[in-house]
């Protein structure tokens, strides 16, 4: 499926600062960042890296600054007003560097963390959190009309791909917990189209990445029962990868980079 090929990655190097915040690792966390940049490059995308910021402690969860689907950028409002100084630079190198079009949100008081957009391929679903609104719901919509957008409650405290991302084309993977159980018979019930479900035993196994017809997700150390799981279930390339301080203050592993497709780049091969 198109929606899971990707030419190209934006990363932030990983700031020292986070260690500030959640009793982070921040030099294990570091190496965790590059293992993951390596990976990605292994799995054939443009990999564009950006400095670290040190004013900026949670600058390298790139997701939370946009959401890029077909080529074109809508720029996200991260509900941590903390936060907001990311997308300046994330603006610039998708427009400058990746030469994509750029949507900007108009209403000033919507708030949207790309953590809490969940693209299907067919279509997107916007968590409603402490960090996304109604108003985000309404401009991923308004940026992407050709797909249907549905706003779901989520826990407070979560972004929605902390509980579901795709594991494959039209594969689900979520946790077995309560709160993504919950989450996941509201997606179901809102759905425009049908999904597989595979369900992991531990709940942080449930945010993966899916790209370029490679599954990437947590090691055997973090989630050994889901780890047989994806072994048995899953039968298309996989590669594995430990976040775990990365982790603690992301939904895990989308959280770390922002994926894009860039269609002049196709044309170009």
């Amino acid at each position: 499926m198109a929606a899971f090929r990707y030419t190209h990655a934006v990363v932030c190097r990983l700031p020292l600062s986070l260690a500030s915040r959640g009793g982070v690792d921040a030099e294990a966390a570091r190496e965790q960042h590059e293992r993951l940049v390596r990976l990605l490059r292994e799995l054939g995308l443009d990999v564009v890296e950006l400095p670290a910021d040190e004013a900026l402690p949670e600058s390298a969860f790139v997701e939370d600054t946009a959401v890029v689907c077909n080529g074109t950028a809508l720029i996200a409002r991260p509900g941590a007003e903390h936060r907001r100084r990311e997308t300046d630079t994330i603006r610039v190198v998708l427009k400058k560097e990746l030469d994509l079009p750029i949507i900007e949100m108009s209403d000033a008081n919507a708030r949207l963390d790309g953590g809490d957009v969940l693209f299907t391929g067919r279509e997107f679903f916007v968590g409603l959190s402490q960090w996304s609104n109604e108003g985000g719901a309404r401009a991923v919509a308004a940026a992407f009309p050709e797909y249907p957008c549905t706003p779901l409650k989520v826990p407070e405290s979560k972004h929605l791909k902390t509980l579901i991302t795709m594991g494959g084309p039209d594969l689900l993977c979520v946790g077995a917990g309560k709160e993504a159980q919950e989450v996941l018979k509201r997606m179901e019930r809102e759905a425009t189209y049908r999904y597989e479900t595979l369900t992991l035993p531990e709940d942080e196994a449930a945010n993966v990445l899916y790209l370029n017809g490679t599954l990437v997700h947590r090691s055997i150390e973090e989630i050994p029962q889901s780890f047989k799981v994806f072994g048995d279930k899953i039968d298309y390339p996989r590669r594995s990868i430990n976040v775990c301080q990365l982790a603690k203050l992301s939904c895990g592993l989308s959280s770390s980079c922002l994926l894009v497709r860039r269609t002049r780049h196709l044309r170009n091969l």
